[in-house]
């Protein structure tokens, strides 16, 4: 029942107008990560994949493009290869198909998000790049619009989180509980243990109003949970090589490379 409200709500959403209103690539707020990706890596020439394409905004920023994502009402959006994902979530590629994917603002709303994981890093070749930027550690209130709303949409209950949040938010509490739990899974990884799942913080997608950003997130995910499960399953995070700075990661693009 849940994947069903999934797919029924990216399927029907107003891409226009509150979700993804930008007509052109470059009104993205993910435009200049992704072409300094392209340039970066030097990957205009070669065979891409863009997992959660939405409006396939980027199609024409390298040649060789195909666009993924979950609804069959974008394939009109598209001029480029667009598949819609079944609902197993399986890529319907062979294995090490394309020299590099990139998905951003996408993995936090994807139910099943380790065989969807798996599957990213299962087409990518040997020596190829993931860009991987979701959005970082979601926080719980978006589901009801805390922010946005007014005090007076909400009981006291609802007016005790409304007024906490500016604690909450603040980098002196996140450190406080994010540190100590990084520090624990760092020293558990250099010791040998690997992440077989992404641990994530479970959240309540809201499926029916569509308050604020991150209001359809089903995951908190940790950045520096990512590069650790990556480093675990034979990638590198180029960008962020060093463990040390590696626990002070907030936000941002992540890059990693498959081991050839």
């Amino acid at each position: 029942m849940a994947h069903k409200r999934y797919k029924e709500f990216y399927e029907n959403i107003d891409r226009e107008s509150v979700y993804t209103p930008e007509k052109l690539p470059e009104q993205h707020g993910a435009y200049n990560s992704i072409l300094s990706f392209i340039n970066r890596y030097d990957l205009s020439k070669k065979k891409i994949l863009e997992a959660g394409a939405s409006k396939g905004l980027f199609q024409d920023l390298v040649g060789d493009y195909t666009g993924l994502d979950i609804a069959e009402s974008l394939t009109k959006h598209f001029h480029k290869p667009y598949v819609c994902l079944s609902d197993d979530g399986i890529y319907p590629f062979k294995d090490n198909t394309f020299d590099a994917v990139w998905t951003w603002k996408v993995f936090e709303h994807i139910p099943d998000i380790d065989t969807a994981l798996k599957e990213l890093c299962r087409v990518v070749k040997p020596g190829g790049y993931v860009l991987f930027s979701p959005a970082w550690q979601c926080r719980p209130w978006a589901a009801e619009g805390y922010p946005v709303r007014p005090y007076s949409d909400f009981g006291l209950s609802g007016k005790l989180i409304k007024a906490s949040i500016p604690l909450r938010n603040s980098l002196a509490w996140r450190i406080s509980w994010v540190l100590p739990k990084r520090i624990f899974r760092h020293i558990f990884h250099c010791l040998g243990y690997r992440l077989r799942n992404l641990p994530t913080r479970q959240l309540q997608p809201n499926y029916s109003d569509f308050w604020m950003s991150d209001s359809d997130a089903v995951h908190s995910i940790d950045p520096h949970d990512a590069i650790l499960w990556f480093e675990a399953n034979g990638f590198e995070c180029v960008n962020q090589p060093l463990h040390l700075k590696a626990l002070t990661v907030r936000t941002g693009d992540l890059v990693f490379r498959k081991s050839s």
